[in-house]
């Protein structure tokens, strides 16, 4: 892939496609992160130069892992997977509309990740709304890997909560901590 610029017209908004010096913006949780946002990350680091993680702070939700410590599990994880490319991301909190989240970065993509049928189906209304809202960023579906389809993060922690083995759905990062924070919580439990 060159850096070329190939003009095109849609909708006669004329745009120009520069993917080897794209910004993309990748939202939700992560918490924690599984191996789907793993896999999902890995491939938008392949189209995109760069790509902006966007944690999600919702004041109504107590997650399991703090912004700060869900980041860090982040650029653990990728620096385990693809070294090589653990400087090209950043990861920033947000609690507005991803859009604007997004435009506030300087990103062009957004990129969500499809496990199957029904996530394309919610990501197509969210994109439809996305691009009404911000005509600028495009959406990027990228499908998540056969190994990483049935994985969310609900059920990691629900398993995990419950004494199951969920190595196999993180990166070893997360295991860790996931591993010493329910230690932390039962003991406070005692």
């Amino acid at each position: 892939m060159t850096c070329d610029t190939a003009p095109s017209v849609t909708k006669g908004v004329e745009t120009t496609s520069r993917l080897g010096m794209t910004t993309a913006f990748y939202p939700g949780s992560f918490d924690p992160m599984t191996n789907g946002h793993l896999d999902v990350l890995v491939q938008a680091l392949n189209v995109a130069s760069k790509v902006i993680v966007g944690i999600g702070i919702h004041p109504g939700k107590k997650p399991l892992f703090s912004f700060e410590e869900r980041a860090e599990l982040i650029r653990r994880s990728l620096a385990e997977a693809v070294p090589q490319k653990a400087g090209d991301i950043s990861v920033v909190a947000f609690d507005n509309l991803v859009v604007d989240a997004a435009r506030a970065q300087g990103a062009t993509l957004l990129v969500r990740g499809l496990r199957d049928g029904t996530d394309l189906d919610y990501e197509m209304q969210m994109a439809g709304m996305n691009r009404q809202m911000a005509p600028d960023i495009q959406t990027l579906f990228l499908p998540a890997g056969t190994a990483s389809r049935p994985i969310t993060a609900t059920l990691v922690r629900q398993i995990a909560s419950m004494g199951g083995d969920v190595s196999a759905f993180v990166p070893s990062a997360v295991l860790e901590a996931l591993t010493g924070k329910l230690k932390d919580a039962a003991s406070a439990k005692s």
